[in-house]
């Protein structure tokens, strides 16, 4: 083992609880958690050279930890969410009449104009005003006003 190996593996045996800390406020699986430090461990051996020791190197692993853990645990949500829809849709989920109404949602939606559809899908899919503005290049304003225009026209659609 050389020198920087031997320096890294004594910094995790130093560290391993703060790792775990963060691996356990994120799961209760075991198996989960050792699967979670596993990666970590992978995250900060890649970050290893770039360390520069310009904050402590506890607060560098919790960092990397947490930001790790984060990421996880936002798309563990992201694919719960979809298969909940998945399994919603497939049991008791959306009647005939229900996906009925949405396909006559889209179908009005992909009437309007291409900045418009692109603004009120990128509000569908859950999307904030603020990132929608930065996606279009267009003022957060200017984001809720076309939203409030696009829920109007597509009312009046509906009701034709």
């Amino acid at each position: 083992m050389n020198a920087k190996e031997q320096q890294f593996t004594n910094i995790i045996k130093e560290h391993e609880r703060t790792i775990y800390t963060v691996c356990y406020m994120f799961s209760s699986d075991s198996d989960e958690v050792n699967d979670l430090y596993q990666d970590i461990l992978v995250r900060l051996w890649q970050g290893f050279d770039a360390f520069e020791g310009k904050s402590d190197i506890r607060t560098w692993i919790y960092r990397v930890s947490l930001n790790y853990c984060i990421n996880f645990s936002n798309r563990q949500k992201k694919q719960r969410e979809r298969l909940n829809l998945d399994t919603d849709s497939l049991s008791e989920g959306r009647s005939m009449e229900k996906n009925l109404q949405i396909k006559q949602l889209y179908k009005r939606i992909n009437t309007l104009g291409l900045v418009d559809r692109s603004v009120v899908l990128l509000w569908l899919e859950g999307l904030s005003y603020e990132e929608i503005g930065a996606i279009l290049g267009i003022s957060v304003k200017n984001v809720s006003f076309k939203l409030v225009r696009i829920k109007e026209q597509l009312k009046k659609m509906s009701n034709i």
